[in-house]
């Protein structure tokens, strides 16, 4: 699964990049993680993207609810823009939502 986190953030650059990486590093350190990146936008620098790839739903909803996540990313993570994040991939020929259970 895909998670797409986006951040209007109107402090620092610094501390906003700061802020991000180390979100993102925890939750690296998480199992199911496979991989993700910090990006600002090029036209509006004060927005700014944390995407992430999971291994499964259920593997991000643990990351979330890790206790080093809680204490150093969640702070962040909600001030994320409040719109849907969690995507699931297509894939060709794949079929989309399929009603089936997600958490592995």
């Amino acid at each position: 699964m895909l998670v797409v986190n986006r951040f209007r953030m109107d402090v620092s650059v610094e501390r906003t990049r700061a802020e991000l990486e180390s979100a993102h590093a925890l939750l690296a350190a998480c199992p199911g993680y496979l991989d993700g990146q910090v990006g600002r936008n090029l036209d509006e620098p004060e927005l700014w993207v944390l995407v992430t790839r999971w291994e499964s739903v259920g593997a991000y909803r643990r990351a979330l609810s890790s206790y080093e996540v809680k204490a150093g990313a969640v702070p962040i993570l909600s001030a994320a823009i409040d719109e849907p994040s969690a995507y699931e991939p297509v894939e060709p020929n794949s079929v989309l939502n399929v009603a089936a259970a997600r958490v592995t």
